[in-house]
């Protein structure tokens, strides 16, 4: 029987390492910064009136690009590792996705009516215009979810395996619209289209951060309290209900929280890929299946492993910037992999 780590030492191991990502994501860049002009520089931002001289340029470089990135990239990979929970939660299967209920292929059309026809749109306020893209993701992600989950139900119940289905159809068709977008785009559109789909934090702003803050927020506090509801979805649906456990309402709030976050995850970053595959399942695989523990083990580890990813993203072709998908593609496709060769063993 494999060795479990004892939840008070994984945690604290996570902790360490979401400190670590952080620190390195705020002194690691074009222009690197030593760790006490980081400290410093922080410390000032938040109103410490600390010593020290010549930190202008070190204030300037945190508070305006790399602090909104750092939060960006925690709270994306946060939300994508606690959908990723929910869903395989949900599906009873480790290899479940946050795409498989259609949320992602939807924001990427709503992103792309948004990047391609905006015209269509018609004027837009000034003051709704730079969230018009995030909203539009958004609104699809929820669109598309909303209408996976009603041809999932069936005589008042919810039908996974039809759900699932419907989710893999929409995403099929999801993309080949986004494809149609892709044709009609321009070249300046296209590449706004294209650089999109693979996912970034680059332009990371607090305009952009704050929405996804709320919704990540209301996830985060949310999931946990349906810890020991999961636990029992996972002896099956008719044991759970014997347990007292209401399923349809549990499966709606994992559907919705999934939209939610998901969808906002998506609208401020683009499509990012395998963080809620990987991310759970490597917990799992360390800390066992407790949801107690699997879901805030979960947060920590893919706020952290996102960052560590957009790190490699932004230093491996320094100046020039990798999309953040392409990485995390690379880290996830190979351990998808392995874990399929490893079950089919």
């Amino acid at each position: 029987m494999r060795q479990r780590i004892r939840p008070r030492t994984l945690f604290i191991w996570l902790i360490s390492l979401c400190l670590l990502a952080v620190w390195l994501s705020l002194a690691l860049g074009p222009v690197s910064l030593p760790l006490l002009d980081v400290l410093r520089a922080g410390g000032r931002l938040l109103g410490w009136p600390l010593p020290g001289a010549g930190l202008e340029q070190a204030e300037l470089i945190l508070g305006q690009i790399r602090l909104p990135r750092t939060l960006l990239g925690l709270t994306v990979g946060a939300v994508l590792a606690l959908s990723g929970v929910a869903m395989q939660g949900l599906f009873r299967n480790p290899l479940a996705d946050p795409g498989l209920v259609g949320v992602a292929s939807g924001a990427a059309l709503g992103a792309a009516v948004a990047i391609v026809g905006g015209s269509w749109l018609g004027p837009v306020p000034e003051v709704m215009a730079p969230y018009l893209l995030s909203l539009c993701a958004f609104v699809g992600g929820l669109g598309v979810t909303a209408l996976v989950y009603r041809l999932g139900r069936r005589e008042g119940q919810t039908d996974v395996a039809t759900m699932l289905l419907a989710g893999i159809a929409m995403t099929a068709l999801g993309g080949s619209a986004v494809g149609l977008f892709t044709y009609l785009a321009d070249d300046a559109t296209l590449r706004t289209l294209t650089f999109w789909n693979l996912g970034s934090l680059n332009g990371a702003s607090y305009q952009r951060l704050w929405p996804l803050l709320l919704v990540a927020l209301g996830v985060s506090l949310w999931l946990p309290r349906r810890a020991q509801a999961l636990n029992a979805l996972l002896l099956g649906e008719s044991e759970a209900r014997h347990l007292g456990i209401e399923v349809e309402s549990l499966k709606r709030e994992l559907v919705l929280c999934t939209a939610l976050g998901v969808g906002a995850a998506v609208a401020a970053a683009g499509l990012i890929g395998f963080i809620g595959l990987v991310v759970p399942h490597l917990v799992r695989l360390v800390a066992g299946p407790d949801h107690r523990v699997l879901l805030p083990a979960s947060l920590l580890a893919g706020g952290a492993l996102l960052l560590f990813a957009d790190l490699i993203a932004r230093l491996a072709l320094a100046p020039a910037e990798l999309p953040i998908g392409i990485v995390t593609a690379f880290i996830g496709a190979p351990f998808f992999l392995f874990l399929l060769v490893r079950r089919a063993r």
